[in-house]
């Protein structure tokens, strides 16, 4: 016997109907999301970051951000019973997988983690802020950070071995690798401006909040990447790379508001109003809801500063 066309039509609606229901009674996996960690070294502890997301009916896969490094890919996340675990390979460092498990609990998470030495660690963490924050409707008046002959208002991070930096004539100058420097006062959501100069193949960065590196590399000529100038390492790629040669000044006007940033670098807007997902590593903390730092990057080579300027909501 033949089924008419309109009754078939029906059946294979209420089927769907039947088939959305039951995946929409599934509860969704707890660990979902994004959680700002901390790993325990000695006495520390030290900044990461972790994202699981549901891949089609069933997968979960994610990003992970350890103490250095950019946001590495995790191929599958196993959750069950409120406990997680997964491993990912070494990056840049050490011959052992990174292996996490862990238990998920009411919004915090817990557990044992191994680093890529072999080293175990216990972590900690709760779930990430979204910090989806509006558009201030007013902004204050640019405020100068930098002085013309001292680094009075700026800091070494704590632990940190002796200053390298120094300012002549408004240029503050890293002239060797060394340690990274801040400022003291903290920050929210702001404007900056700042502008920067390196030799060939030098690299620093800027952290907004001390958590969000911005990318300075020497990176004329190249594809945009998140790793070269006008990133956000790890995350963002800018649109088009902007950089010039190595020896000239350039510069970054970046505005950030909650998770969303938007970079102008050398007069091109090169990411607009874009959401960061998560700190990258060599952050300070993984403390996203609260203000931070201006830091910049002194380790990874000669760099030059000047005319860096902030500004902040007006209620």
């Amino acid at each position: 016997m033949k089924i008419s066309s309109p009754f078939f039509q029906r059946i294979v609606i209420l089927s769907f109907l039947f088939c959305s229901i039951l995946i929409m009674a599934q509860e969704t996996p707890s660990v979902i999301g994004r959680w700002d960690l901390e790993v325990q070294d000695g006495d520390k502890w030290l900044p990461a970051w972790l994202e699981v997301k549901q891949s089609g009916s069933k997968a979960l896969v994610g990003h992970f951000v350890g103490v250095s490094g950019s946001a590495r890919p995790i191929s599958e996340v196993y959750f069950k019973e409120n406990l997680i675990n997964f491993s990912i390979p070494p990056q840049w460092n050490g011959t052992h997988y990174l292996h996490v498990t862990g238990t998920v609990n009411q919004g915090a998470m817990e557990g044992n983690l191994i680093d890529p030495y072999g080293k175990p660690h216990m972590f900690r963490g709760v779930r990430a802020p979204e910090l989806l924050t509006p558009e201030p409707a007013k902004w204050s008046k640019p405020i100068a950070l930098l002085k013309d002959n001292t680094t009075d208002g700026w800091t070494i991070p704590a632990g940190s071995n002796a200053n390298q930096w120094f300012v002549k004539d408004g240029i503050l100058t890293s002239p060797a690798s060394g340690v990274n420097l801040m400022t003291e006062e903290e920050f929210m959501d702001f404007k900056l401006h700042i502008e920067f100069r390196y030799p060939e193949h030098s690299n620093s960065g800027i952290y907004l909040r001390g958590r969000y590196e911005v990318q300075v590399e020497d990176s004329y000529g190249k594809e945009p990447s998140s790793v070269y100038l006008g990133g956000v390492y790890g995350f963002l790629t800018p649109n088009e790379n902007v950089a010039k040669k190595a020896g000239e000044w350039q510069s970054y006007d970046i505005t950030l508001v909650g998770r969303r940033v938007t970079i102008v670098a050398n007069g091109e807007t090169v990411i607009f109003r874009q959401i960061i997902p998560g700190i990258t590593g060599g952050a300070l903390n993984s403390h996203e809801g609260k203000p931070g730092p201006l830091l910049l990057q002194g380790d990874h080579g000669p760099v030059e500063y000047r005319n860096i300027t902030i500004s902040t909501p007006q209620e």
